[in-house]
């Protein structure tokens, strides 16, 4: 049975995967008919029926033998021989004249659906509505009886139960994790076999592993906020260090975003991009494969001088929108830049548009940056403009 499951199931994913399932036609094969997609057209079988789609649906006749594998698998065909079947949820509302084996998370017997010969289901649910008029095996986690079963039956679920039209002929041999009291009218008492249920070495092992863990928590508002102060403290750190030993190169590289921060935004996206983009060619090589973890270092560093950077334009651009000095006081800069560093990473809890606003701030550094490197290498050919798009006169004695 076991092995029946599997290769449905890998007939299953096979057609899944396929890009034209949905549109395949019926093909006839030596009297066979193979049906791929989800047509639910009328079968004329005069052997057997393989259908396989996301949605399967089996109406009309089945000469021999059907197997059906899908996603939801629903047959309302007679089948003359036996039926197999096996999705996430498998319905059999036709009869059966030979054995039928099915497997799912849902397994459904319609009252209709009666099945001449022997019955083996497997599946988290199983709801059986139809006579059978063999045997029975079926194991699941929870397997509802409501039909007549002529032979005998052997059940193995967490959860058993039974409804009012659930009769046995034959003996019932069933195993639960505990026993349960089963009505008179199913069958006499002494044609009842119980097995308790026990589970196998595999799984007692890695229940008794994992019994007294619990499941982890989420994160409670200390644990956030310290976090959060944690990674504001080494931003604000970091900052500060260059606003105190580089106050000079930080105010043109400021100076530069805020002139032009179209412009920033873009050569933060070419920086970037070559950035990332020396990691395959460092690799390419032999030589070159010990740089990539320098590029990736590279990369983590200049992201962080990107971030602070850009978060420490935008607070001086708005405190001198308050009238601030263009060049104020040390620790008007260091609150500036506490400022600035505390809004944006408050914006990160702030799903799709704070992410966005942080990766813009982090280009817009990041373009600061490689504009003053272009620069350094070749030369200043285009003045930074001011606010009203003037160019910057530049006093050695301010930088």
């Amino acid at each position: 049975m076991i092995g029946i499951k599997g290769a449905m199931l890998a007939a299953v994913l096979a057609v899944l995967s396929s890009p034209g399932a949905a549109e395949t036609p019926d093909r006839q094969i030596g009297g066979d008919i193979l049906r791929s997609g989800d047509s639910a057209a009328q079968l004329q079988a005069d052997r057997d029926v393989l259908a396989t789609g996301f949605t399967v649906t089996l109406d009309g006749m089945i000469t021999q033998d059907g197997h059906a594998a899908g996603f939801a698998v629903g047959v309302d065909a007679t089948t003359g021989g036996d039926l197999y079947g096996a999705g996430f949820s498998v319905g059999l509302r036709g009869t059966v004249g030979g054995d039928l084996t099915a497997t799912g998370f849902s397994v459904v017997t319609g009252p209709g659906a009666e099945v001449a010969g022997n019955a083996r289901l497997a599946g988290a649910r199983i709801t059986i509505n139809g006579p059978i008029r063999g045997a029975l095996a079926a194991v699941g986690g929870k397997i509802t009886l409501n039909s007549e079963v002529a032979g005998d039956v052997l059940l193995g679920a967490e959860t058993l139960t039974f409804g009012p039209d659930a009769r046995i002929g034959g003996k019932l041999t069933y195993s639960t994790p505990e026993r349960i009291d089963i009505p008179d009218f199913v069958l006499p008492a002494d044609r009842i076999v119980y097995e308790p249920f026990q589970r196998s070495e595999i799984f007692n092992n890695a229940y008794e592993m994992w019994e007294g863990w619990e499941m982890p928590r989420g994160p409670t508002f200390l644990t956030v906020f310290g976090g959060f102060l944690v990674t504001l403290g080494f931003f604000v750190v970091i900052g500060a260090l260059f606003l105190t030993l580089a106050p000079v190169q930080v105010r043109r590289l400021r100076r530069s975003i805020d002139a032009r921060p179209g412009m920033a935004l873009l050569t933060g996206v070419i920086g970037l991009s070559m950035l990332f983009g020396l990691v395959p060619v460092s690799a390419m090589t032999i030589l070159g494969i010990p740089l990539v973890p320098i590029v990736l270092l590279a990369i983590l560093l200049v992201w962080i001088l990107g971030y602070i950077l850009g978060a420490y334009a935008l607070a001086m651009r708005v405190l001198r929108a308050f009238g601030t000095a263009e060049n104020p006081v040390i620790w008007m800069r260091l609150l500036a830049l506490v400022i600035g560093v505390s809004f944006i990473a408050l914006l990160n809890y702030i799903p799709v548009l704070g992410w966005m606003a942080n990766f813009a701030l982090v280009l817009l550094g990041i373009g600061g940056i490689t504009t003053a490197l272009f620069e350094r290498m070749v030369g200043n050919i285009d003045p930074a403009l001011d606010v009203d798009m003037q160019p910057i006169q530049r006093n050695p004695e301010q930088e």
